[in-house]
C-alpha cells in the first residue's frame, strides 16, 4: 500500500500495557497526533492536551500520545513509570501508546507516514511535542511545531473546524 492509499487508521502501536492498539479504533474520530516526553522543557503541554481532550472529547476528538525518548533522551522512564508520570502529575486520560522511534531508521511506521513527502507535511521531527491533526477520514490535515501550545487558538479553530461536519474538513492554515 503506498502512503498515498493509507490513512493513519491504517497503523497500530503498542499500549502502555503492551497490549496491540490498532488506530482503527479511532476511525471516524479527529484526532491530535504528539510525540510527548516527561522530562522535557515542554512536558508541561500535558495539562493542555488534556484540557483539549476534555473539552472536545463528546464531539469526537482524541489526543494520541506517542512517547520517544530521541530527543534529549527526555523519555527515559519504562513505560509504567510513564503512564504514572502522566497520570499523577498532569491526570492524563488520554490514550498513550508504548514508547516508540519517531524519526530515524527505527521510525515507527505512523511517524514515517505522518512525515511523508505524499502527505504535504515532509520532514522529521525536530523535538518532542510536535503534533498533527488528523481528520475523521484518517487524513492528515495539519502539522503543528513543538513550540505550538494546545491553548492555541489555530490550533484549536482547527479542531473545531474539523470536528464540524464528518468527513468534510478541510483545514486551511496548516503550519510546518
Amino acid at each position: 500500500m503506498s502512503t498515498s492509499d493509507q490513512s493513519a487508521w491504517d497503523f497500530q502501536a503498542e499500549t502502555l500495557s503492551g497490549k496491540p492498539a490498532p488506530l482503527s479504533a479511532f476511525r471516524g474520530k479527529v484526532a491530535l497526533i504528539v510525540n510527548t516526553a516527561s522530562q522535557c522543557g515542554l512536558t508541561p503541554q500535558y495539562k493542555g492536551l488534556q484540557a483539549l481532550y476534555e473539552r472536545y472529547a463528546d464531539r469526537g476528538f482524541v489526543v494520541l500520545g506517542f512517547p520517544s525518548n530521541q530527543f534529549g533522551a527526555q523519555e527515559p522512564g519504562s513505560d509504567l513509570e510513564i503512564r504514572e508520570f502522566c497520570s499523577t502529575r498532569y491526570d492524563v486520560t488520554f490514550p498513550l501508546a508504548s514508547k516508540l522511534e519517531v524519526i530515524g531508521p527505527g521510525r515507527h511506521a505512523l511517524y514515517a507516514w505522518l512525515t511523508a513527502a505524499a502527505n504535504g507535511h515532509p520532514g522529521d521531527i525536530v523535538w518532542n511535542f510536535e503534533k498533527f491533526l488528523i481528520g475523521r477520514d484518517g487524513q492528515l490535515l495539519a502539522r503543528y511545531p513543538s513550540g505550538t501550545k494546545p491553548e492555541d487558538k489555530g490550533l484549536m479553530s482547527d479542531i473545531a473546524d474539523a470536528l464540524e461536519v464528518p468527513g468534510t474538513a478541510h483545514v486551511t492554515n496548516i503550519k510546518n
